[in-house]
């Protein structure tokens, strides 16, 4: 098969103890986007970007008194390529349906407020920085989002949804102070 190199495949183990600093790098991957094919063997797409950080966390596995090995590969053929893809996808789909569930929750904190007809400021204040996080949260799975993930799309309507919900919240706390100015 004459496919470029897709992948950086990293393989590292670590001593057991300090459990802290085995998690912090797990984190730190997983912060990446790699998906992990087994305990201590990840992927992510061969960028420099990528090839640049997977340099630094090897130097991390080493002062950790682990070991490491950073490989460039490639599927066997186009049906592991498209099983390593489509982990990437699922990867990114439960990231997005964590977060379509907490668009769900702020959508419902919106309508609780509006039946309780509680129009303040602090509260517009409140929801605004709700929907900040939201809108933060969502760039961040965007951007390990390789491959286009199946929830992608829903993710952003449900979000501009949220936008517009706060928006009009807003008008109904500006309209429902204006007699205080």
């Amino acid at each position: 098969m004459d496919s470029p190199i897709r992948w950086l495949l990293m393989t590292y183990k670590v001593p057991a103890d300090p459990t802290t600093k085995r998690i912090a790098l797990w984190r730190k991957l997983k912060g990446m986007g790699a998906v992990y094919l087994q305990n201590g063997v990840c992927l992510l797409p061969r960028t420099d970007d990528h090839t640049r950080r997977l340099k630094m966390l090897e130097h991390d596995v080493t002062a950790m008194g682990g070991h490491c090995v950073i490989l460039a590969t490639a599927g066997l053929d186009q049906a592991q390529e498209t099983k390593v893809i489509e982990r990437f996808k699922a990867d990114r789909d439960e990231q997005y349906q964590e977060f379509l569930g907490r668009c769900q929750d702020f959508e419902a904190e919106i309508a609780q407020e509006i039946a309780k007809q509680k129009f303040t400021y602090a509260e517009l204040e409140e929801e605004d920085t709700d929907l900040k996080k939201l809108q933060i949260w969502l760039a961040r799975i965007r951007k390990l989002d390789f491959y286009g993930a199946a929830l992608a799309e829903q993710a952003e309507q449900r979000l501009r949804h949220c936008e517009a919900l706060l928006d009009s919240y807003a008008r109904q706390v500006f309209e429902a102070n204006d007699g205080d100015h």
